[in-house]
């Protein structure tokens, strides 16, 4: 944040780095990362050969029960006053990110809707994702 305080800058960064770790490990690699509001960061890696690109989608509501404050330092902190007293505009936020997102990610072809499911068996069902999306190729 201190070192690129826009988030364009960030997007940026963030697709240099999948490039770069795309180029240096070629197999067996699985990345996870926020969202980058910036298409052209990201849309040509979607196209490599070895990429297999998922969006995780879920519901506004799981993910406003998920939804965790930090501080400018990225410290996480609990709010839960606030957080409900300010509910309806979290939701509203959210919603509109979803939204925007589907425009945004719409050369992901692959969806995976996480249902507020554990870490756990997202991750399972992720694995047999992978491999039925890679049977197929």
């Amino acid at each position: 944040m201190h070192d690129y305080p826009y988030p364009h800058d960030r997007y940026k960064v963030k697709g240099k780095i999948l490039k770069d770790l795309l180029n240096e490990y070629k197999d067996n690699l699985v990345i996870a990362i926020s969202p980058i509001y910036n298409a052209r960061c990201f849309n040509s890696l979607i196209d490599v050969e070895q990429v297999t690109a998922i969006e995780l989608q879920d519901s506004e509501d799981n993910i406003f029960e998920r939804l965790v404050f930090s501080d400018e330092n990225d410290n996480i902190y609990q709010d839960d006053v606030s957080k409900e007293q300010h509910k309806d505009y979290y939701i509203q936020d959210i919603h509109e990110d979803i939204v925007y997102a589907r425009r945004l990610y719409k050369k992901i072809k692959n969806k995976y809707f996480i249902n507020n499911q554990s870490v756990d068996q997202v991750v399972d069902e992720l694995i047999v994702m992978i491999q039925n999306i890679s049977m197929n190729k």
